[in-house]
């Protein structure tokens, strides 16, 4: 492949010496003098020759009869021109030679201000070039900065997607079309216009996107939402009309619109109005969607994690009229994004995918991909020639505890209280009957805050929870709390984070989801965003005197299973202290340890 030239600014540097060193290489050496001086060199015979200009008197030094004349003749002497009516008989006087007719100064009028204009005019258009050429340059705002996909470019299909097998059927219906229409069209089926890709942040929607390139074959134009939005007023709705005049030249073809969330979201909604900049490049959007001409074989692909803060237009039929769910993958389909994953690693034989598998639910496609990158950089860290499945279990605690804090050492009292606090979130657990299985604890500092934590391993993925299951997970929420205020009779700050959770918990219960006697079959609170964890508002949409109500009722739930919480822990008293000593001089068990102190009647 040829090397491009690419402009530096020495370049520039080195240009400009040699255009100075040429051009006091072709200036002349001028002595200017006096007048009076002038007429002393010429009395002195230093001057032969003078050329009268009608400003100026330059005299010449006589040129030797061997020598050569030069191509430049320099004058020795410069001096203005006066009105001496005896200039002429003066010169005459010493056989200086008169030339008295106009000086040709053609050539130096050429290099003294044609060229240096001629070179600056260059390095003018060259830089303006540059700025075209760049991305977002002044010569090319209006511009659409999609960029144009080959099929061979990418090395992404659908079988490099593991699950999500819904989201590829509706996607392989639309790239049939694509390629056999006649097949749809002699019934008269027409395709959708527009599909949006919604989901949470790394299930794979871009992937998606990516697989739909490389198997349709066809032209794939990629741009983020973003890139339409400039400073400059019209610049996105020119490159919208640019992107699909691009895209119906070359139809049938395939439009992807990463993030439409940045472009598409509800008219009316910005701090300054209803006329700014982005909704002009909506309104663009829409009409070019949905416009007088039909965009035969032009597929518009979007993908969003936030659908709720979408302009209703863009969801309607006609425009974006199909909604293709990415969501979290299940246990099977982690299961074959983590063997995708973990093909181009060694791992050993006894490392089974499965179980971590089953250990990361509500893991994202980029989660998981996460994972076996921690896992093979822990292996090479530690030297080790395969992956094993230790590497992974402390990958997984990374990414959920966070950072292994070595540095950071407890005193003994705060190591008592964190293994008690443990100890009791644990013993809670196996003493509930939905509750999760517990498969570690641990009293080694991770994060930023977390001092020990107690993981629990789910049996299945679930999507429903019943009242018994939610107060059930109160309970071991609140099990440290209940561990430390029995055993040593006082409490820590270390349950901060457990009571939040709780408290949200019970929350939800009364405000959302209808589980409380007093208050009601009644949502008072709306989910604000279903992908992300929180929204911006949460509208409140009762009176004070019902959230009172509320406030009443969710601390009751708290008290009341807290009461529960003590009861179980004095019953089983001997295996909190049992357990607590001895995570306390282990500072780690794992689910088969835990078990064996539990004993077999457990």
């Amino acid at each position: 492949m040829e090397k491009k030239f690419q402009f530096s600014l020495s370049y520039l540097f080195i240009a400009l010496a040699i255009f100075i060193l040429l051009q006091n290489w072709l200036s002349p050496d001028i002595n200017n003098v006096s007048y009076s001086q002038f007429k002393t060199h010429v009395a002195e015979k230093k001057i032969n020759s003078v050329v009268i200009s009608s400003t100026l008197l330059k005299g010449y030094e006589k040129v030797e009869s061997d020598k050569k004349e030069p191509m430049f003749p320099k004058a020795l002497y410069v001096t203005p021109r006066i009105d001496d009516r005896n200039l002429v008989e003066f010169l005459e006087k010493y056989n200086v030679d008169i030339i008295a007719a106009n000086e040709n100064t053609f050539l130096r009028t050429l290099l003294s201000w044609v060229l240096p204009t001629l070179f600056f005019v260059g390095i003018w258009m060259f830089l303006m070039k540059r700025m075209g050429q760049g991305a977002g340059g002044m010569m090319t705002l209006g511009k659409s900065k999609a960029k144009i996909i080959a099929q061979t470019d990418l090395g992404v299909n659908f079988e490099s997607v593991a699950g999500q097998e819904e989201a590829k059927v509706e996607l392989a219906e639309v790239i049939e079309f694509l390629k056999t229409p006649e097949k749809f069209t002699r019934l008269g089926a027409k395709i959708p216009k527009g599909i949006l890709l919604v989901g949470p942040p790394g299930t794979g929607k871009t992937l998606l996107a990516k697989a739909v390139a490389g198997e349709s074959g066809v032209p794939f134009f990629s741009i983020s939402g973003s890139d339409f939005i400039e400073m400059f007023v019209g610049l996105g709705a020119a490159r919208v009309r640019d992107l699909f005049e691009q895209a119906n030249a070359k139809a049938p073809c395939i439009v992807f619109i990463d993030e439409l969330d940045s472009l598409g979201k509800a008219r009316g909604s910005g701090m300054m109005g209803g006329h700014d900049e982005r909704e002009q490049t909506l309104n663009q959007l829409l009409a070019e969607m949905d416009g007088f001409e039909v965009n035969k074989g032009v597929v518009i692909l979007a993908a969003t994690n936030r659908p709720e803060i979408l302009d209703p237009a863009l969801l309607r039929p006609g425009r974006f009229d199909r909604h293709i769910l990415v969501d979290r993958p299940d246990l099977k389909e982690r299961v074959a994004i983590l063997a995708v994953h973990a093909k181009g690693i060694k791992l050993d034989l006894e490392v089974d995918l499965e179980i971590i598998a089953r250990r990361t639910p509500g893991f994202t496609g980029a989660d998981l991909a996460n994972l076996v990158n921690e896992a093979t950089l822990l292996a090479v860290r530690k030297g080790k020639e395969q992956v094993e499945g230790t590497e992974f279990e402390e990958a997984i605690d990374r990414i959920v505890a966070g950072l292994e804090k070595k540095n950071r050492v407890l005193n003994e009292t705060e190591k008592k209280t964190v293994a008690y606090h443990e100890t009791g979130h644990a013993l809670v657990a196996t003493f509930r009957k939905t509750a999760e299985k517990v498969h570690k604890i641990s009293i080694v500092p991770r994060g930023i805050g977390a001092l020990g934590y107690t993981m629990q391993l789910p049996t299945e993925d679930r999507f429903l929870m019943s009242k018994t299951e939610l107060l059930e997970k109160i309970d071991v929420l609140l099990g440290g709390r209940g561990a430390e205020k029995i055993v040593f009779d006082e409490i820590t700050t270390g349950a901060q984070n457990d009571l939040q959770r709780a408290t949200d918990i019970a929350r939800s219960m009364v405000t959302m989801y209808g589980m409380n006697e007093k208050l009601g079959q009644v949502t008072y609170l709306q989910q604000a965003n279903q992908f992300l964890q929180q929204g911006l508002f949460q509208q409140k949409e009762f009176s004070d005197q019902t959230a009172l109500l509320i406030d009443e009722e969710v601390r009751k739930i708290i008290d009341e299973r807290m009461v529960g919480v003590k009861e179980t822990l004095v019953e089983h008293r001997e295996l909190l202290e049992k357990i607590a000593k001895v995570l306390l001089e282990k500072e780690a068990l794992d689910d088969e340890e835990f078990k064996a102190l539990l004993g077999e009647g457990v």
